[in-house]
């Protein structure tokens, strides 16, 4: 089968097209024809040498989220059969045309839904929902600040926190990114490059500050937003695409009496039941219309190292997929 390795850590080059064996299911799994495949943050991570974190040491089959066929089933898997359309994230290997998951992360594809869409909805979809529902009771017309409002993370956010009846404000690099952020939901938008975002927050709360702030930034952001969080609000740290937030004393929560949190989706998936309880309230948002997973940006498999600069550039705007 083809596949796109990563022999030793390094940059978007270390994304090498190679000939692999293919894998073969063991007792609870099934083998996937992948048909497309997601392009996340946490690829880049671990090609960067993160890997170990999430047990990929090189050489390894890259990505984490896809969509396809079943084409194979192991020993004591019930509940599927041949020929299924599912979709899975939390699984290394999605970027081949042949991979193998456990059962237990598969996620049923509705029928309409393209492998494309079905490539982009279960990690971001379903962070999307756990960063909304675990941390804060929120109640209608509290503020919710999100950075990177026109990543494929922040659109999902900014729509999911409108349904909610949030005031949302985003931060964003340019017009354009403005432009799809308030199209998805967002109320207002901060340029973060022409202005510190937190006096612009404090400002267009009425010094109130954001009741809930979700940050996948990082080292950039997370000073301000102790800044700008309203009392008794809550700072959900969820990524570090500009590095690893900073050094915090509890100490520097108690004048607001802030709450900060953070994790990953699979401390929120923990259980088949809690799986499959976010799935479905994603593809729920979906079926209604008012979540979108229509990708921004495809790619073809041999060219998965084109999509990880793209998405490394921060030009990109929306979920970037890899057709295999």
């Amino acid at each position: 089968m083809k596949a796109i390795v990563v022999n030793r850590y390094g940059g978007p080059n270390a994304l090498i097209p190679q000939k692999m064996k293919a894998p073969l299911p063991t007792s609870g799994e099934v083998r996937l024809e992948t048909r497309a495949a997601g392009v996340n943050f946490s690829d880049v991570y671990i090609r960067r040498g993160g890997g170990a974190f999430y047990g990929a040491t090189p050489p390894f089959i890259a990505g984490r989220e896809g969509s396809g066929v079943i084409e194979s089933l192991g020993e004591k898997v019930e509940g599927f059969q041949i020929g299924q359309r599912v979709a899975f994230t939390g699984v290394m290997g999605s970027y081949a045309e042949l991979c193998v998951v456990p059962a237990s992360a598969l996620i049923p594809m509705p029928d309409e839904m393209s492998f494309e869409v079905g490539a982009s909805f279960p990690l971001q979809g379903m962070t999307a929902h756990y960063l909304l529902h675990e941390f804060r009771n929120l109640k209608a017309g509290e503020t919710v600040l999100i950075h990177a409002a026109a990543g494929g993370m922040g659109l999902l956010l900014c729509a999911w926190a409108k349904h909610l009846g949030m005031r949302v404000i985003g931060t964003v690099s340019t017009p354009e990114k403005a432009a799809r952020a308030k199209s998805a939901g967002a109320d207002e938008v901060i340029f973060y490059n022409d202005e510190d975002f937190a006096p612009a927050v404090l400002k267009s709360t009425k010094n109130e500050g954001a009741h809930l702030i979700i940050d996948g930034v990082g080292k950039s952001t997370f000073k301000s937003d102790l800044q700008c969080a309203a009392v008794r609000g809550d700072i959900v740290i969820y990524g570090s695409a500009s590095g690893p937030a900073g050094k915090l004393s509890p100490a520097d929560l108690m004048p607001r009496g802030l709450s900060l949190h953070s994790g990953t989706l699979a401390l929120f998936t923990q259980t088949r039941e809690e799986l499959l309880m976010r799935a479905n309230a994603v593809l729920e948002g979906w079926k209604e219309g008012w979540l979108d997973f229509t990708p921004a940006h495809l790619f073809d498999l041999a060219d998965a190292n084109k999509a990880h600069e793209l998405l490394e550039s921060r030009a990109s705007s929306g979920k970037i997929v890899l057709r295999v």
